[in-house]
């Protein structure tokens, strides 16, 4: 089951920039192996269903480890058949405009 998800995880307990623990999250997606692509508000990663919460539930236990209180979103897109979406979901939009 192929999903394109698109989440944002941080601290709000360290203060006004948070970017060092965004950035430890984004090393756990990386090494994943998954597509992905960093937005200003969030990531979105394509996988099949197991592998993207892995990386979601890792990147959670990471952050766990010194902060007291973590903010998690997430949006999940299954479409049957279809992959590939974070691009092709783009570019479909961008053709129209």
């Amino acid at each position: 089951m192929s999903v394109l998800i698109d989440f944002a995880i941080f601290p709000t307990d360290k203060g006004d920039s948070v970017s060092p623990f965004v950035a430890r999250a984004l090393k756990i997606v990386k090494k994943s192996g998954l597509p992905y692509t960093l937005g200003a508000m969030g990531t979105s990663v394509e996988g099949e269903w197991d592998e993207v919460m892995a990386v979601v539930t890792e990147c959670f236990r990471e952050l766990s480890r010194d902060c007291d209180r973590i903010y998690m979103t997430m949006k999940v897109d299954y479409r049957k058949g279809r992959s590939e979406c974070i691009t092709n979901k783009v570019t479909s939009v961008e053709e129209k405009v």
